[in-house]
């Protein structure tokens, strides 16, 4: 991807205005052209751009089997009752073979696929340590364009510490399950630093109350330093059971964000790692001519070895 002069030809008008008028059709194009990272998908974020800020960001977590996609289905469905429109970005292990997404749309989300205020996109990791591709931050924004009101992310959950996911939610659900393990570890596995709000989904099942108790705990001893107060929830995705608690805990912390200027300042976070992305590849690309190209395979050719990688860099960054 290169930097240029940005510019609208007839094809991104028509992209543009389906996308602005909800139009499911021009959404899915946008979105794989951001994937492919055709020439064009910088000239149609940047028409959009003035046109996102205001949908609620939901980052959904943790541990495999916690009941993630469940638990999105029923909160979108909540969403949907009120009258709310949802993006759902279900980030997908990657397929070792395609490097496209395993699970399909509709097989996680079938209760509300089909439904007009919806709209389901399942990416893959693509190898992504944070669990969350650097694109779906993207996404998120071609459906704020969109109207959307509420942009669900729900990852992959390897238990890694999902800086990404820092950056490009708001609200940062963190799920678990009663037999998912020492609060201790999952400490350490970071989840406990990134969340906003914790669910004990299954709560059905023996040792959820204990949980909770534990949880609690471990958030008191913790120090945030926003002011926020964290809370643990139970619930039963299945059967919807505390989704209404959490949808109205996520709305408060949403308010908070936006009372205390801290939406500002997540929002202007996403801004900034936007743009350093923007300028280190495009710096990248330009560094890397044919004719640096070549001079690297002729030093590696001619160094037998001999020539240390830093020599070798030293070499084509003064040319």
């Amino acid at each position: 991807m290169v930097l240029t002069k940005m510019k609208t030809d007839s094809n991104l008008n028509y992209l543009i205005d389906g996308i602005i008028n909800g139009e499911k059709r021009a959404i899915a194009r946008t979105i794989t052209k951001i994937e492919n990272e055709t020439d064009d998908y910088i000239d149609l974020l940047d028409q959009l751009y003035s046109r996102i800020g205001k949908a609620h960001r939901i980052g959904v977590t943790g541990p495999p089997g916690a009941g993630k996609s469940t638990f999105t289905n029923q909160l979108t469905k909540l969403y949907r009752s009120l009258g709310l429109t949802v993006g759902v970005i279900a980030v997908d292990p990657s397929s070792p073979f395609t490097g496209g997404a395993i699970l399909g749309d509709r097989i996680r989300m079938k209760e509300v696929c089909s439904d007009p205020g919806v709209f389901i996109r399942s990416m893959a990791t693509r190898g992504s340590m944070g669990g969350l591709v650097r694109q779906a931050t993207e996404v998120a924004d071609v459906l704020d364009a969109s109207g959307k009101d509420v942009i669900i992310y729900e990852t992959v959950g390897v238990g890694q510490i999902e800086l990404d996911i820092m950056s490009a939610a708001d609200t940062i659900i963190v799920m678990t399950v009663p037999d998912a393990g020492d609060v201790i570890q999952g400490m350490k596995a970071g989840l406990m630093e990134i969340g906003d709000i914790f669910v004990i989904n299954k709560a059905d099942l023996a040792g959820a109350d204990r949980m909770k108790a534990d949880l609690e705990y471990v958030l008191h001893l913790q120090k945030f330093n926003n002011g926020w107060n964290n809370k643990v929830w139970l619930a039963e995705s299945r059967i919807g059971r505390g989704i209404k608690d959490i949808f109205d805990n996520a709305k408060e912390h949403f308010e908070f964000l936006k009372k205390n200027k801290i939406l500002r300042q997540k929002q202007n976070q996403r801004i900034e790692e936007r743009v350093r992305h923007l300028v280190n590849n495009h710096i990248n690309q330009e560094f890397w001519s044919d004719e640096r190209l070549a001079e690297l395979q002729k030093l590696l050719k001619n160094s037998k070895n001999q020539i240390s990688p830093y020599s070798i860099a030293g070499r084509l960054i003064g040319k």
